[in-house]
């Protein structure tokens, strides 16, 4: 095994003249090299755009959000949510009013959902440090305001100078028996006091008012669509999790963030290895240079074979030799790839290399990635099965010509 491990390593870097199959080798390197680096490259850049997304949606939705299976709405009388505001590991909790709303300003109408809130949401979720423009307060004295996504307020074109409020339209609930269309809504005004930005959906239909006012338009008293939990920073989310349903029973759902956008979070992932299966398609084409580059080696130390057999070498030797020939180029390939791949992704954390058009329109001024050992490791495995595949094939007909 040493021995076809020495004759394998000095076949790949004896320091001879360069000639045809040298020149293979060396590119053979540089393209399982080249591929490697870009599968590194690529996986971060979707992890960059995973974290980027939690992180932006961490500041609107909760740590745990919890709603009725069945219906829209339910009372704090209806479980033991006492037991649960008072369970080691919640930190704090909000009360959440949420529905659909016809929103009007000035002579522009638009879908929006109003969700309702208290005074203090902005810190309970972190959506205070997300503010675009004004700031985050539901309610000054008697005066209601409202907090809106960016999304909200491009399309109805609202402004923050307070001349002109937001209408807030919404069926009563006996709207059929009303003859008069006034009459059959539920219509409330608020000021917008600030816009904020989490992501292109939120932003393009939510609008944050206060938790009395949502409830007096949606005829809600005394209920709510959803209580929110926040918990520490140093409590098991999953044991949390189970605590509260095994508390409040099955007719309620408790979900975390990944269930909150489950549909998302699939999508991206389903994204990042479906970007990981094309890249390593692409390397084992790549690996058809190793193939050719292996087998023009065999045929150049056909002299070499005839000797080593002379001097008593059996058909396994001479099979490891040329196995850990394609092995060590695969190897190399490997190696040098992983380094110059991190080394980018390094520099780009580091320098901002790309940057993302439009300074100021974004929340980032450069495109995220974030280096993930599993791809890391990932990647690696992947080439070196590639490499021992296409070393492997010329080996075996070889095999087949020595017998």
């Amino acid at each position: 095994m040493k021995l076809a491990f020495y004759i394998a390593r000095r076949y790949l870097v004896s320091a001879k003249s360069a000639n045809i199959v040298n020149i293979i080798s060396a590119i053979s390197v540089v393209g399982v090299a080249i591929g490697t680096m870009a599968l590194v490259v690529v996986l971060s850049a979707f992890n960059g755009i995973d974290s980027f997304i939690e992180n932006m949606l961490s500041s609107f939705d909760p740590d745990l959000k919890i709603t009725v299976t069945e219906g829209k709405s339910f009372s704090l009388d209806d479980a033991d949510f006492e037991a649960v505001k008072q369970l080691d590991g919640v930190a704090s909790y909000a009360e959440v009013v949420e529905e659909n709303a016809m929103l009007s300003y000035e002579d522009r109408l638009k879908y929006g959902v109003v969700k309702g809130v208290g005074a203090d949401y902005g810190s309970f979720s972190g959506l205070d440090t997300v503010m675009l423009d004004g700031e985050f307060y539901l309610q000054k004295g008697s005066q209601n305001y409202a907090v809106i996504g960016e999304g909200v307020r491009y399309e109805l074109s609202v402004g923050l100078s307070f001349v002109s409020p937001i209408y807030i339209n919404v069926p009563r609930k006996d709207f059929k028996t009303r003859l008069n269309i006034d009459q059959s809504l539920n219509r409330e005004h608020v000021f917008p006091s600030g816009s904020f930005s989490v992501e292109q959906e939120i932003d393009s239909k939510y609008i944050l008012v206060p938790i009395d006012l949502a409830r007096s338009l949606f005829e809600m008293n005394g209920r709510l669509s959803s209580l929110e939990i926040k918990i520490n920073e140093d409590a098991d989310l999953a044991t949390v999790k189970q605590t509260i349903q095994q508390i409040i029973g099955a007719q309620f759902a408790v979900k975390d963030r990944y269930e909150q956008h489950e549909f998302l979070y699939r999508v991206m992932r389903s994204e990042k290895w479906s970007s990981f299966l094309i890249l390593s398609f692409i390397l084992v084409i790549a690996s058809f240079n190793l193939l050719g580059s292996l087998t023009m080696i065999i045929i150049d130390k056909k002299d070499d074979i005839k000797i080593l057999e002379s001097m008593g070498a059996n058909n396994k030797l001479i099979r490891q030799i040329f196995l850990f020939e394609g092995w060590l180029v695969s190897f190399s390939g490997a190696i040098g790839g992983l380094i110059l791949g991190i080394a980018l992704v390094w520099a780009q954390t580091r320098f901002e290399l790309l940057k993302l058009p439009g300074e100021g329109s974004f929340a980032l001024s450069a495109y995220p990635v974030e280096l993930q050992l599993i791809d890391v490791s990932a990647t690696f495995l992947i080439v070196l099965c590639i490499g021992f595949f296409a070393a492997w094939y010329p080996v075996r007909n070889l095999s087949k010509d020595l017998e």
